[in-house]
């Protein structure tokens, strides 16, 4: 603890925050475009991309200005639950998204998962670093 600042909410000072807030921003740009369809495709899961996006937009701002191990531990739980929905959903039918099933190279989806592992690697990384020092 630092001036009466609780260590989890102490700056870690990484400059992985740069590599997690660039992915994190990246998973957020990718999942826009599917926003609307899903909206009225599967209203429930375009309800999630929006929340995702806010998520994503919200951890890359605050790992580039305030790159706390919450913020790590946020973003690598957020974005390695958001790996196993895709899975989940490239796995099983969920309501309204039977035609997910088993397209794994969606390309956006592709590019979202890229995304998501980066910042979860990088943060489980930075947290790693924070945890040794």
């Amino acid at each position: 603890m630092i001036s009466g600042v609780p260590a989890v909410l102490t700056p870690v000072r990484s400059p992985l925050r740069w590599l997690v807030a660039v992915a994190a921003g990246g998973a957020a740009a990718a999942h826009l475009p599917v926003i609307a369809p899903h909206l009225e495709e599967a209203p429930y899961m375009g309800l999630l991309f929006i929340l995702l996006t806010i998520a994503c937009t919200t951890l890359a701002v605050t790992a580039i200005a305030y790159d706390a191990p919450l913020v790590y531990l946020a973003a690598a739980t957020i974005c390695g639950v958001t790996i196993i929905g895709y899975a989940a959903t490239r796995l099983v039918a969920f309501p309204m998204l039977a035609d997910d099933v088993g397209n794994w190279l969606e390309p956006l989806g592709v590019v979202s998962i890229i995304a998501e592992s980066i910042v979860v690697a990088g943060s489980i990384t930075a947290l790693r670093h924070w945890r040794s020092v």
